[in-house]
C-alpha cells in the first residue's frame, strides 16, 4: 500500500527535505511511499517528507507527488526550521555543494549519492561536519548498492585496511565483458552499451577513469581517515584496451579489468592509489564479475580478504544506499552528540609517486617483422635491469609496403614505474617499433 508522505504531522515525526527528483530521486521518493509501513516499523522512527526541490516544478512527471511538496528553491529546504534531514541528490558539484555546505552550516545531516562533489570538496566538507557536529553520509557515492561504506566505518572498524582493489563502474566494466566474451572491438562495445542504456551519451567519465576515481577517494578517505584531493590519483581509462589484448591476456591466464587500486605502504607511510585498466588472474574472484556488476576487495589485518559484490549503480540499487543512511540519520538524529558520518582521525597520508610503485607489466609492441628486433628490445630491457618472465607473440597484418606487422609481449617481473619507463623512452626512435607501445599492471593480489 502507497503512503502518502505529506499527511504526516510535524512532532515527533522527522521531517526530509529532498533535493532532486532526478533518476535515484525518483527512486528514493517512489521507495519511501511504497515501503514507509516496512522502514517506520524497522526503524521505529514516524518520517515524512516534508518539501522536494526540483529544477522546474511545472515539469510533467510519471511520478505521483503532490504538487505542494514541490520547490524549485532549494535553500527553501535549509530554512525550513521544521525540516531535520537533506537528501541530496541534484547531481554535479557547484549547486551541490552550496546546499550540502548550507546544510551542515545549518546544523541539518545530510544524505547525498554524489561522488563528484565529494572527491572535489570532500576535504572541505568532511571539516565541516566534524567542527559542526553534523553528520554526513554518502553510502550511494560509491557501489550503489554495494554496503561498503558503513562496512569500513563499522564491520570492519577493528581492522588495519591493507589494500582495496575494486570494479566500481559499471559502464567500463560492461564493455570490457563485451569485448572479452564477444570479441567486440572497443568503439562498438561502447555504442551497444549506449543503446542499451548502460553507458551516457557522453561516457567520458566512465571510460576515461574519472568515475572510478572518483569513487577511489571516497574510499581511501573512508579506509585511512584522511582527506585527499583529486590531484593525488594517477588515472587512465579503458580507451586503449584492444581485442587483441584480451586474446593475449586469456593465453597467459588473465582478464583485463578497470581496477581501483588503494595500497597502504607502512614503510613508507604512504598511500598507493590508482585507477586503471590491469591484468587480473583468471582464478581470482574480481576476474569473474562481468557486465555492470560492481566488485571492492578489502584486506584487513584482521579479518583478511572480503569481496562486497552487487550492483553499484541504477535507481533501485542507489536509492537503497541512500535510504538505509536516511534511516540511519533519523535513528542518530534522536542521539544527541552521536552520529556515524564520516569524521577524518589522523594526519594527512603522503602519496607515493607513481614511478615508485612497483608490479608486474604486461608490455606489447608492435613490431615489424624483421631479424634482431626482438634482440634489441630485449638487451634494452636488460640495460635498466627489467626481468622478463616471458614473451608471446600474434601476427597481425601486412602493410601497404609489403611489410609485415606481429604483436610481440613481453612479460615483466615486479619492478618500479620508472625503470619501465626508461626502457619505453629509448624504443620510442626504433623505426621497427609502433611508437605506441601498450602497458598494463598486472595484479597479484598477495603482497
Amino acid at each position: 500500500m502507497e503512503y502518502n508522505l505529506a499527511t504526516r504531522m510535524i512532532g515527533d515525526t522527522l521531517q526530509l527535505g529532498l533535493a532532486g527528483l532526478g533518476t535515484v530521486g525518483t527512486g528514493v521518493y517512489e521507495t519511501l511511499c511504497r515501503n514507509y509501513e516496512l522502514l517506520e516499523a524497522r526503524a521505529q522512527i514516524s518520517f515524512a517528507v516534508k518539501k522536494v526541490a526540483v529544477n522546474n516544478i511545472h515539469r510533467e512527471r510519471d511520478l505521483k507527488i503532490d504538487p505542494a511538496l514541490l520547490t524549485s528553491d532549494w535553500r527553501e529546504l535549509v530554512d525550513d526550521a521544521d525540516i531535520d534531514i537533506i537528501i541530496e541528490l541534484i547531481g554535479g558539484t557547484t549547486e551541490a555543494y552550496k546546499l550540502i555546505k548550507a546544510a551542515l552550516e545549518a546544523g541539518k545531516p545530510v544524505v547525498t549519492g554524489n561522488k563528484a562533489v565529494l572527491a572535489e570538496y570532500g576535504s572541505e566538507l568532511f571539516k565541516l561536519s566534524s567542527e559542526k557536529g553534523t553528520p554526513l553520509y554518502f553510502e550511494a557515492s560509491c557501489g550503489g548498492g554495494i554496503p561498503i561504506v558503513q562496512s569500513l566505518q563499522n564491520s570492519l572498524i577493528c581492522n588495519k585496511v591493507e589494500s582495496i582493489a575494486g570494479i566500481i563502474n559499471g559502464t567500463s566494466n560492461y564493455i570490457l565483458t563485451s569485448m572479452k566474451d564477444k570479441g567486440m572491438p572497443f568503439r562498438e562495445a561502447l555504442e551497444q552499451a549506449q543503446a542499451l542504456g548502460f553507458a551516457e551519451a557522453d561516457p567520458s567519465f566512465d571510460i576515461n577513469g574519472w568515475d572510478a576515481a572518483h569513487k577511489a577517494l571516497i574510499l581511501a578517505m573512508l579506509a585511512y581517515g584522511t582527506p585527499l584531493n583529486p590531484d593525488k590519483i594517477a588515472v587512465y581509462g579503458i580507451e586503449r584496451v584492444e581485442s587483441v589484448d584480451f586474446v593475449l591476456a586469456d593465453r597467459l591466464g588473465y582478464t583485463i579489468k578497470l581496477l581501483v587500486v588503494i595500497k597502504h605502504h607502512a614503510q613508507q607511510d604512504a598511500l598507493e592509489l590508482r585507477v586503471q585498466p590491469s591484468f587480473v588472474p583468471k582464478d581470482h574472484l574480481l576476474a569473474k564479475v562481468d557486465g555492470v556488476f560492481n566488485a571492492i576487495a578489502v584486506k584487513g589485518d584482521i579479518v583478511g580478504e572480503s569481496i562486497f559484490y552487487g550492483r553499484g549503480a541504477g535507481k533501485n540499487p542507489t536509492a537503497s544506499a541512500v535510504i538505509g543512511d536516511i534511516v540511519l540519520a533519523m535513528r542518530e538524529c534522536r542521539l544527541s552528540g552521536y552520529h556515524t558520518g564520516f569524521q577524518p582521525y589522523t594526519k594527512e597520508l603522503s602519496i607515493m609517486p607513481m614511478n615508485e610503485t612497483v608490479t608486474p607489466y604486461y608490455v606489447r609492441f608492435r613490431v615489424q617483422d624483421r631479424p634482431g628486433v626482438i634482440a634489441a628490445i630485449a638487451a634494452m630491457f636488460a640495460k635498466y635491469d627489467v626481468d622478463i618472465s616471458a614473451t608471446t607473440s600474434t601476427n597481425e597484418s601486412v602493410d601497404s609496403n609489403g611489410v609485415r606487422w606481429n604483436h610481440l609481449v613481453f612479460m615483466v617481473h615486479a619492478c618500479k614505474w620508472v625503470r619501465l619507463k626508461y626502457v619505453l623512452r629509448e624504443l620510442t626512435g626504433n623505426e621497427n617499433i609502433d611508437r605506441h607501445p601498450v602497458v598494463f599492471r598486472i595484479e597479484t593480489f598477495n603482497d
